[in-house]
C-alpha cells in the first residue's frame, strides 16, 4: 500500500488498498478504480 502506479489510461495513481493477490485499489487524483490481476496496464514507479 501507498505505493506510486501508472495507468495506461487514468495516468499516476497511489494503491490504497490491498485485496489478498487477486486485487488492488488505487487513488488517480480523487478517482477510484479496483484493479484485477493481472495487472498488466499497472506499471510500479
Amino acid at each position: 500500500m501507498g505505493d506510486r502506479v501508472s495507468h495506461d489510461q487514468y495516468g499516476l495513481g497511489r494503491i490504497i488498498g490491498v485485496e489478498g493477490e487477486d486485487a488492488v485499489l488505487i487513488d488517480f487524483a480523487g478517482q477510484q478504480g479496483r484493479f484485477l490481476s493481472p495487472f498488466s496496464k499497472l506499471s510500479k514507479l
